[in-house]
C-alpha cells in the first residue's frame, strides 16, 4: 500500500511537473522575443549577433527584479502611460545592464518590432526614458533558477572563462559595464524553469 502510494505520489509530481513546463513554453512563445543570430553555439554557450533594438528603461537593482517599483513604470508605460496612451504588448527578453558608475543597473523592456520602426512613443511617467541599445556581437551563457547578484556573477565567471578558451575578448571601449542580464520569464515561475542569461559585449 505505502508503495502504490509512493508511485502514485511520484507520477502525480511527474505529471504536475510535465504541466507546468508545458505551460511555461507556450507562455514563453506567446511574446515576441527580440531577435538576433546565432554565430556559434556550445551547449549552453552562444555567440550572438544582435541588431539595434529599442528600450524603454529605468532604474533598479539586480536583486531587486523590479519589485522596488522600477517593473511596475514599465509596465504602466506599455499600458497607455506614454505621450500616445498607446498599449504595448510585452515582450522578451527584460534586460538589466549594469553602469560602470555606480551600482545601479537599467531594467529595459524591448519594444515591439511594430513600435521600434513606426517610432516609440515618449513616456509620461517619471524615471522612464527611452533609449537605443546599440547592437553587436554578445557571449551568452543561459541557466535557470533565481536570477540574483550572485547567480549572475557566477554565470559571468562561467563565461568569461569560456569566451578566454575560444580567444574572444570584451569590449569595454563603451560607457556601460559591457554585461547585462536577461530574464524571460515572469516572477512567479518556477527557478528550475526559468530562462536566465548573462550576455558581454564583444570587440
Amino acid at each position: 500500500m505505502k508503495r502504490k502510494t509512493m508511485i502514485f505520489l511520484s507520477v502525480t509530481a511527474i505529471f504536475v511537473f510535465a504541466s507546468i513546463f508545458a505551460w511555461n513554453t507556450m507562455a514563453r512563445a506567446a511574446y515576441e522575443s527580440a531577435e538576433y543570430k546565432v554565430v556559434e553555439s556550445d551547449g549552453k554557450f552562444e555567440v550572438r549577433q544582435y541588431p539595434d533594438l529599442m528600450l524603454v528603461a529605468t532604474t533598479t537593482k539586480l536583486d531587486a527584479q523590479g519589485r522596488d517599483g522600477s517593473f511596475m513604470k514599465l509596465f504602466r508605460y506599455i499600458s497607455g502611460a506614454n505621450e500616445s496612451d498607446k498599449k504595448i504588448s510585452m515582450t522578451t527578453p527584460v534586460f538589466m545592464e549594469n553602469n560602470k558608475a555606480d551600482s545601479a543597473v537599467q531594467m529595459g523592456f524591448v519594444m515591439p518590432k511594430e513600435i521600434a520602426v513606426g517610432g516609440v512613443p515618449a513616456p509620461t511617467g517619471e524615471g522612464v526614458d527611452v533609449r537605443k541599445r546599440v547592437g553587436g556581437r554578445f557571449a551568452v551563457l543561459r541557466f535557470s533558477g533565481q536570477l540574483t547578484t550572485k547567480s549572475a556573477k557566477e554565470a559571468e565567471a562561467k563565461l568569461r572563462t569560456w569566451m578566454a578558451t575560444k580567444g574572444l575578448v570584451a569590449d569595454d571601449s563603451i560607457e556601460s559595464s559591457g554585461v547585462e542580464t536577461a530574464g524571460y520569464d515572469p516572477p512567479f515561475t518556477p527557478g528550475p524553469l526559468r530562462r536566465n542569461e548573462v550576455l558581454i559585449r564583444l570587440k
